[in-house]
């Protein structure tokens, strides 16, 4: 069977880090996103179990308890998780499957899957990160504040990833994207496990 590749993305808020899935996965139809769950209210446009899995503090904290989460964290003072079971079971029939995660659950991931391929995405600088928090119009200017100290300390971990991608520019970051991704797909332990008959020649008794 085909091995998967489990590929974990973190980034700041206001990074580009949504966008930039997104790009990804109608680019590459073989990579499956994992749904998080959250504590956090639904923004306008988002529909539960397609953007997240929305629910309650109280059934959050009971699936926690009961060891559902591969990796769970709290941000901005909201909770989120990662199904143990959904993401196990899409490993095992050979799936890539995508995790946007911040640094917390990234850290939580690779301790179970030390070949997880890590990527985190830049802001350019932590003025156009303002600029784009802004932007929105939809945070007052204290969880604007809060966004940009939370931003600061995520990129304190930049350092953990394997691969960095500076959003300057969409198309090249998007670009960059893609090479992260086929990129990890070249990798020795990947193509032995996914082409065994090239290597069967020099395979060791």
């Amino acid at each position: 069977m085909n091995q998967g590749t489990l590929f974990v993305v973190s980034a700041p808020s206001g990074a580009g880090k949504t966008t930039l899935v997104s790009h990804l996965l109608a680019a590459e139809s073989q990579i499956n996103a994992s749904v998080s769950y959250t504590t956090r209210a639904p923004r306008a446009g988002e529909v539960d179990g397609v953007a997240y899995h929305f629910v309650s503090i109280e059934s959050f904290k009971k699936m926690q308890a009961h060891g559902d989460f591969l990796e769970s964290a709290e941000v901005h003072g909201n909770l989120y998780g990662t199904s143990r079971s959904w993401l196990q079971e899409q490993m095992r029939l050979g799936q890539d499957v995508l995790l946007e995660i911040d640094w917390q659950g990234a850290q939580q991931v690779r301790a179970v899957f030390p070949t997880a391929v890590t990527i985190f995405i830049m802001p350019p600088s932590i003025g156009e990160l303002e600029r784009r928090l802004r932007g929105r119009g939809t945070d007052s200017e204290a969880v604007v504040q809060l966004r940009i100290n939370g931003a600061l300390d995520e990129m304190r971990h930049v350092s953990e990833f394997d691969f960095v991608i500076i959003n300057n520019d969409l198309d090249t970051a998007h670009g960059d994207m893609l090479a992260a991704v086929r990129a990890a797909h070249l990798r020795f332990s990947h193509q032995r496990a996914n082409n065994p008959e090239v290597f069967s020649c020099i395979e060791q008794d």
